[in-house]
C-alpha cells in the first residue's frame, strides 16, 4: 500500500531570525514560510474574525499544494461551549471559505473545563457536518473526552481527536483510534509554548507519524513558538521522515 503524504508545519508562519536560513526567498513572511513547509495552522481566527478576502490573500501567497488548518473561534468553543453556535459557525465558515482549495480542515480546541456532554457534542458535530464535509480535528482537554464513547461519536461524524503534547490524559499524545485525519499538536514540553523537543522525542514522533501514513495523510503542527523552536523542530522532523523542502 502506498504511503500517504505527511504534512509538517507550525502554528502561524513567523520566521525567527535564527532560523531564517531554513527558508527561501518570498514577497511576504507567508510566502517565505511556504518555501519550507506545506501546511500552517491559522490560530488568530480563534481570537478575532478575518474577512474572506484576508483568507483569499493568504491562499494566493502560497503554492498550489499548500494547505491551511483554521482554528474555530473561541466564541464557539469557549463562550458558547458548543451550544446554540449555528449563527457563529455560519459566519466563520463563510469567512474561511476564502481559502478555497487551500483549506485543509478545521481545528476545534475545547477549554480544559468543558466536560463531555453527549447531547451537546452530538448536536454540534451534526450541525457542523450539515454545513461542511471538511476535515475536523478536535482537541479536548477534559479527561471525560477520552473514552470509547467519545471516540465512537467522533468517528460517526467523521471527526478526529488530535494527539497533543503535553497530553491531558493517558494516551492523549496519540490521535484517536481510527481518526480519519491523524493530527498532532506539539505545544512544547515540559514548558508549554517555550520548550524545544529533543532528538528522542522527535524520533518517537516520527515513528508514530510514519505508521499513520499507511491509512491517511497525517499532519503535525508545532506550537512551541515562544522562543522560535517550532520552526527548528518541524524542520528536524521533516528530515527524519525524509521530506524534502517543498
Amino acid at each position: 500500500m502506498a504511503k500517504a503524504r505527511a504534512r509538517i508545519g507550525c502554528a502561524g508562519w513567523s520566521i525567527p531570525r535564527q532560523h531564517a536560513h531554513l527558508f527561501g526567498e518570498g514577497d511576504s513572511m507567508l510566502a517565505r514560510y511556504a518555501t519550507r513547509f506545506d501546511v500552517a495552522e491559522i490560530n488568530s481566527s480563534f481570537y478575532r474574525p478575518h474577512q474572506a478576502k484576508t483568507y483569499a490573500r493568504w491562499a494566493a501567497n502560497v503554492p498550489r499544494g499548500f494547505r491551511f488548518s483554521v482554528k474555530l473561534p473561541r466564541t464557539i468553543s469557549h463562550e458558547l461551549a458548543l451550544r446554540g453556535a449555528g449563527p457563529a459557525l455560519d459566519q466563520f465558515l463563510d469567512e474561511a471559505a476564502g481559502l478555497g482549495r487551500k483549506l485543509g480542515g478545521f481545528l476545534l480546541q475545547l477549554p480544559p473545563g468543558l466536560a463531555f456532554e453527549p447531547r451537546v457534542a452530538s448536536t454540534f458535530l451534526a450541525m457542523f457536518r450539515r454545513r461542511t464535509d471538511a476535515p475536523l480535528a478536535v482537541e479536548p482537554r477534559h479527561a471525560s473526552w477520552f473514552t470509547p464513547q467519545v471516540s465512537a461519536l467522533l468517528r460517526r461524524h467523521q471527526a478526529s481527536r488530535i494527539g497533543a503534547d503535553p497530553p491531558r490524559a493517558p494516551g492523549a499524545e496519540h490521535p484517536g483510534e481510527g481518526a480519519p485525519w491523524p493530527y498532532w499538536r506539539l505545544h512544547g514540553s515540559p514548558r508549554i509554548y517555550y520548550s524545544e523537543y529533543g532528538e528522542e522525542a522527535l524520533r518517537g514522533l516520527a515513528a508514530s507519524v510514519a505508521g499513520a501514513r499507511t491509512r491517511a495523510s497525517p499532519w503535525v503542527i508545532f506550537d512551541n513558538t515562544a522562543h522560535g523552536f517550532a520552526v527548528a523542530d518541524a524542520a528536524k522532523l521533516q528530515g527524519m521522515l525524509g521530506i524534502r523542502n517543498v
